[in-house]
């Protein structure tokens, strides 16, 4: 959603209505004559063709519940959006809510309405497991389900390619092979319930900062070979009732009006048959838009004025847009409610009964796949169960654990035991800095009930420093809060954690970091700490699943899906752009300038522009050959795995076997990776994720692994003089490594392609 939802949503909280009765769902008798049996194509357009005008236009422009205010009024649920449905042809109303962290509920506009909370999307990129990916949606799904609504705001999958992105923990980290994966199959549980998901935010919305205004400047080709395969891999596989466009604009336009993006990409070159939906005020026109490629203008009141609903009734009068194009968005919007199976299964007219004793295990089990361990010198961990004395610092560790902020947010089953409001920012108005009710202290007390743990706030480094003297281990609880709307300016720690852990390190040698952040942090005490554990924000069970990897109750298993890297300085972008122009806009608003307003919250329109390219991640970091901190794909273990036996098949395409061997002590998983040296559209030649696959294994246990790569993954995207384009694999040797995170190669080989051209 939006800054904007951000400085209203305040207001109307506690005025509109909180508890509105659900609108009737149960569908009339259609007097068309469509069938299950018959495509979702053939049934769209026989709705269509069955439609009034009037009823046409219903359909393409959404209300955003808590502000609007339609003539006469109609009862809809405080939540993201609000589409009335058709009764006499059986379409139902469309009731959004946002999403892939679990049923959000902003500042509780629904007052007591709890939903179960994921961890951030960070942490289940983190576990290179597709499975646990669609697990979660289907969770969500159900809840959402339950709840009566049918649209999730559902499946971002914007790489990341600035390590402090606000909105970071949202999305499936900075490889494409990787988010697309995920995203497909998070995307394909949330529909498997029979409701629409959306992926999002098409395209390049990769920093909060100026999000409204900035142009997003990046070469087609690059942008093909990056986060738009991100995009492709993740709508082919999950198959989303709807794209969501972004807020800002892309090589000179914006997203939601972008030709470029959605006719020719999205709808031409990807056959894309669902609708395209705009962000939360993010339109900006009503012809431009329709011609270009959106359907549907999403909670309506937030955008600067109405564009799709008298203006486009008269466009569509004149002549101006045609006929044809509104049955086109009318047919898209049907076709993605047919396919997702909403239309034949409709939700529920009242909410139903959820267990979410057996989803706070979804979200646990992702919680502990997704927890990375970073450092282990002197096998630290697992802790003895038998240590007398442990020392928690920080992090408000004795209540609860971190989520992130924005849109979003859960209210978790459990409640927030600490919830700190803004003051400042463009997040102020509907985001808080939020604890889950899921206590570490607790959790470990349980798991060492012979042992005296004394948790400390951390607000004295002195007076921590010395609790932890003699502890058989200290652990510091480390935090950093990011939230949608804003970019922190720093990637350090807040707060004065750092002198926080130092302080602590030298009082003990046995020092144990947990860091919950929303993605990299600096860690100039990294190599003074024995024991480092990325927990991310690990959801409504992340105090139990943290206390069972520090035990060894569970094997860590996290690989990191983005670089950390060693200081600011490496990544391609020194700071947040655009920062500046925003400080000096709040000073403006603070000052009483009354013209500083809106979405664009009186920031100039400014360029970024991504010198990148398709070297995005670790692919940057290699080619200036720059060691991060940590690399791509990298984590620890407490048993060992060993790779063998390379086989490559290649000429017309390329699979690549080898066995994974686990020759520890204890059972665990590992995510083998398989990087393919290829060529971009630019020159740039790289080593890509091309394949990888979650294993686990018995102590001596050996798994046979086969990945098959998917040729767009090593190819480059070329533009021939004539105007054809497609994805070339070049004739010639391909060097190739199965690693165990980015830049690590425990086997070798080389694979000799044939010459192979795919359409876009």
């Amino acid at each position: 959603m939006t800054s904007k939802i951000a400085a209203l949503l305040t207001a109307l909280t506690l005025g509109t209505g909180l508890t509105a009765p659900v609108q009737a769902q149960t569908p009339v008798q259609t007097p068309v004559q469509t069938t299950a049996s018959q495509s979702a194509e053939s049934r769209a357009e026989a709705l269509v063709k069955a439609m009034t005008l009037d009823e046409k236009l219903q359909l393409i422009h959404g209300y955003f519940p808590p502000l609007a205010k339609p003539v006469p009024p109609i009862a809809m649920i405080p939540s993201a959006g609000h589409i009335p449905g058709i009764p006499r042809l059986g379409i139902p109303t469309l009731r959004e809510s946002d999403a892939s962290l679990g049923v959000a509920n902003q500042i509780e506009q629904r007052k007591g309405d709890v939903a179960t909370a994921l961890p951030a999307s960070i942490a289940t990129a983190a576990t290179f497991n597709p499975r646990l990916a669609y697990q979660g949606g289907a969770m969500i799904g159900a809840e959402a389900r339950a709840k009566t609504f049918n649209v999730l705001l559902a499946g971002g999958v914007n790489l990341t390619r600035d390590p402090w992105n606000g909105r970071n923990f949202e999305y499936l980290g900075e490889d494409p092979l990787l988010a697309g994966i995920m995203v497909g199959a998070h995307i394909k549980g949330v529909q498997s319930n029979h409701i629409v998901s959306t992926i999002k935010h098409f395209a390049l919305n990769s920093q909060e900062t100026g999000r409204t205004v900035l142009d997003a400047r990046i070469d087609p080709a690059a942008l093909r070979e990056s986060d738009l395969l991100a995009f492709e891999i993740g709508i082919e596989q999950g198959q989303p009732g709807s794209v969501m466009c972004a807020y800002n604009k892309v090589n000179g336009d914006y997203a939601c009006e972008n030709d470029w993006l959605l006719n020719h990409v999205l709808k031409r070159d990807w056959g894309y048959k669902g609708w395209v939906m705009s962000d939360w005020g993010a339109v900006h026109s009503t012809e431009k838009a329709a011609i270009n490629g959106l359907d549907q203008d999403s909670g309506q009141e937030l955008d600067d004025r109405m564009f799709f609903d008298d203006r486009f009734a008269e466009a569509v009068k004149a002549g101006r847009i045609p006929m044809s194009r509104l049955d086109d968005m009318v047919r898209r919007i049907l076709f993605g409610v047919i396919d997702s199976g909403l239309m034949d299964d409709p939700v529920p007219e009242t909410p139903q009964p959820i267990d979410y004793a057996a989803h706070a295990e979804v979200a646990q089990r992702a919680a502990e796949e997704g927890i990375v361990l970073l450092r282990n010198e002197g096998d630290l961990l697992p802790l003895a169960r038998s240590a007398k004395r442990i020392v928690l610092i920080g992090a408000h560790a004795d209540v609860g654990v971190l989520s992130g902020g924005g849109s979003s947010q859960v209210r978790s089953v459990g409640g927030a035991p600490v919830e700190i409001p803004l003051t400042k920012g463009a997040a102020a108005s509907f985001a808080r800095i939020t604890w889950h009710a899921s206590s570490p202290l607790k959790a470990i007390k349980a798991l060492a009930p012979g042992a005296t743990v004394v948790y400390l706030d951390g607000s004295d480094p002195k007076a921590a420093a010395q609790a932890a003297r003699g502890a058989d281990i200290a652990m510091v609880f480390a935090w950093a809060w990011r939230t949608e709307a804003q970019d922190p300016e720093s990637m350090a720690l807040p707060d004065n954690q750092d002198a926080l852990i130092e302080a602590v390190a030298a009082a003990n040698r046995k020092t144990l970091v947990v860091l919950e952040t929303g993605g990299p942090a600096l860690m100039p005490w990294a190599s003074r700490v024995p024991a480092i554990l990325q927990a991310w924000y690990p959801g409504q069970r992340g105090g139990e699943a943290i206390a069972n990897i520090l035990f060894g109750k569970v094997d860590p298993s996290g690989r990191l899906p983005i670089t950390f890297p060693a200081s600011a300085a490496q990544a391609p972008r020194p700071e947040p752009l655009g920062l500046a122009e925003l400080h000096a806009a709040d000073a403006r608003r603070d000052a009483g300038d009354k013209t500083v307003y809106g979405m664009s919250g009186g920031v100039a329109p400014f360029s970024a522009d991504y010198r990148e390219g398709a070297d995005v991640g670790y692919r940057w970091y290699a080619a200036r050959n720059q060691q991060p901190l940590f690399p791509f794909g990298f984590g620890l273990s407490y048993t060992r795995f060993g790779y063998a036996n390379l086989k490559v098949t290649d000429g017309a395409g390329l699979t690549v076997e080898f066995d994974v061997t686990n020759s520890g002590q204890r059972e665990g998983a590992d995510v083998p990776q398989l990087y393919v040296e290829a060529a971009s559209a630019a020159g740039t030649r790289a080593y890509r994720l091309a394949g990888f696959e979650k294993v686990r294994l018995a102590p001596g246990e050996t798994r046979h692994v086969t990945l098959t790569v998917d040729p767009r993954v090593i190819a480059r995207f070329q533009r021939t003089g004539d105007g054809t384009e497609s994805w070339s694999v070049d004739a010639r040797a391909y060097p190739l490594r199965i690693g165990h995170f980015a830049g690590d190669a425990a086997l070798s080989g080389t694979a000799r392609l044939d010459a192979l051209s795919v359409k876009p």
